[in-house]
């Protein structure tokens, strides 16, 4: 069949739903979820915290991963003092590099964006304190390549410097090194060092190799060598350097932690006898390519690891954040204690309560920008587009379509979810609500002042275009949208209580990494496009039970 024969089939088939009597009261879908082929395969319980997030903490003094749902990739973690602090990967959203807290290493909550200005696609950084300063060593893909920035704080909590190029250049995946000679390094993916500044702004001589990764068997089945991430602690009389191996994401078994360990920051590196230390060694786990680590003692004495890993038949949540007890040797060697992370574990001993997450509904009263709402790819001067007025967040205008209009977006970390939207539009722009990955992938609804818009594989579908009834102000238009495990179903309201089905459900489960590329996840948007500006009111959201 072609791919127009096909367009007209399925234009009918909406067609035919549409009339099929489809009334404005028509209410959500509410019948059973689909079967799985075996009762072993549905996720597991999970925590319930504010608005039907899902929690990590269980309430028994037991735990079960994530720790911090949605896409939180390359975690790199410190502890200072009795406070422990998280970053991951931010890439093309700003503001973006959102530190989170933590005082018992399960619950956390954000508290700051560190990266206020663009400068590319951040990837794996490296959060760290050295004499009283906070620092970040942050990687950013730009068009000519790849470039390395430090900011630095005397708070955690800000404010942070401006970047500053350390003029380093073909290398990602930054990790800060103080050596027995007192000297500050980087160590950067190959795994390659160089010499940092003592004021750790600037770099001292060359890249240099600094330790030959450990080599898996040929026969594996992973994406790719690629060692990177590497991390350096220091206990007793030993450095570790905790790397990763295999390829973030391609076949679940991708992705693995390996360990090496020297008596001098300058090598010999010996390989640890338990390499991978964490690896997914089959597609029945319930977490897929873990991967990317990071090391540290617990409140109570115990230690802990802190990586990533894609959920079993959930990419679309991007790389999500997992904790995993480990133990020390007689000789001197970490080992892993979680297993497939498949069950609730104990939770650190000795911490004291945390709070976790935080409300991703909003009235627009409060700035939240940074840690619910970034943009995505946003030029120099986009964050003017963003203002809050009389208790609405207006957006302005950019670009043609929800493509190219970086739009505002909010990720989640719910397997099911629920999410509506009141919208204003009161000029020539275009807007609406829609699950966005990058500029060629998303689906969602939206509205001009006089037709309805549809949008899927990465495109507004022209056909699918509806006259709205004439108005004599600007158009108001509820908008509500129901993911349950990436099945997608929209529903449009005059007022927000007399509810039209979309006629259009899509399936979303192929948008994500493998299929796009990006390392990305599929988050929540509100998008402005064309000449004007476009009003949001009242965002509300419900994670909903599996």
């Amino acid at each position: 069949m072609s791919t127009l024969t096909r367009r007209g089939a399925v234009r009918a088939a909406l067609a035919s739903v549409a009339g099929a009597g489809l009334a404005a009261s028509a209410p959500a879908a509410t019948g059973p979820a689909p079967a799985t082929s075996a009762a072993s395969s549905r996720p597991p319980s999970f925590g319930r915290g504010r608005e039907g997030q899902r929690t990590a903490d269980l309430g028994n003094g037991t735990y079960r991963n994530p720790i911090v749902p949605g896409d939180r990739p390359d975690p790199t973690l410190l502890k200072d003092g009795s406070d422990y602090y998280l970053t991951f990967s931010s890439f093309s959203s700003y503001p973006g590099v959102v530190i989170w807290h933590s005082t018992d290493l399960v619950n956390w909550a954000p508290i700051t964006a560190a990266l206020r200005q663009p400068i590319g696609t951040v990837w794996a950084m490296d959060l760290i304190k050295h004499d009283g300063r906070y620092f970040i060593y942050i990687p950013a893909m730009q068009e000519n390549g790849s470039k390395i920035y430090v900011i630095h704080a005397d708070d955690i909590r800000g404010p942070w410097s401006d970047p500053v190029d350390l003029h380093l250049g073909d290398c990602i995946d930054p990790g800060h090194a103080v050596g027995e000679d007192g000297k500050r390094y980087l160590f950067v993916n190959g795994v390659r060092r160089i010499r940092l500044s003592d004021d750790g702004l600037s770099t001292i001589g060359q890249l240099e190799p600094a330790y030959t990764p450990w080599q898996y068997p040929k026969d594996w089945v992973v994406e790719m060598f690629a060692p990177e991430g590497p991390k350096i602690f220091r206990r007793g009389e030993w450095f570790y350097l905790i790397a990763a191996v295999g390829g973030t994401s391609g076949p679940p078994t991708s992705h693995m932690v390996t360990l090496a360990r020297s008596r001098s920051i300058h090598g010999p590196w010996e390989d640890s006898p338990h390499n991978p230390i964490v690896r997914t060694r089959s597609a029945d786990e319930p977490w897929w390519s873990r991967g990317h680590a990071s090391v540290v003692e617990g409140p109570g004495g115990d230690w802990w690891m802190v990586y990533h890993g894609y959920e079993n038949g959930m990419r679309t949540l991007g790389r999500q954040t997992l904790l995993e007890p480990v133990e020390w040797t007689k000789d001197g060697w970490l080992k892993a204690r979680g297993g497939t992370l498949a069950r609730p574990l104990p939770k650190p001993r000795g911490g004291r309560p945390s709070p976790a997450g935080f409300d991703l509904s909003d009235d627009f009263d409060t700035d939240r920008m940074g840690v619910q709402w970034t943009l995505f790819a946003p030029d120099a001067k986009d964050g003017e587009r963003v203002s809050r007025r009389d208790r609405a967040l207006v957006l302005k205008a950019k670009g043609r379509s929800l493509a190219d209009c970086s739009p505002l977006t909010c990720l989640v970390g719910d397997r099911s979810y629920e999410a509506s939207v009141e919208m204003e539009i009161p000029g020539d722009a275009h807007g609406g609500l829609a699950l966005f990955y990058d500029g060629r992938c998303f689906a969602g609804i939206g509205a001009s002042a006089q037709e309805m818009l549809t949008y899927n594989y990465g495109q507004e579908i022209g056909w699918m275009r509806q006259k709205l009834p004439a108005t004599s102000g600007p158009r108001l238009l509820h908008l509500r949208l129901t993911n349950r495990e990436n099945v997608v179903t929209f529903h449009t309201s005059p007022d927000g209580k007399d509810w039209t089905q979309h006629p259009w459900q899509m399936e979303v489960s192929g948008f994500h990494h493998n299929v796009f590329g990006g390392f990305l996840s599929l988050k929540l948007a509100l998008f402005s496009a064309g000449q004007g500006e476009v009003r949001f009111r009242r965002f509300r959201y419900r994670g909903l039970p599996a």
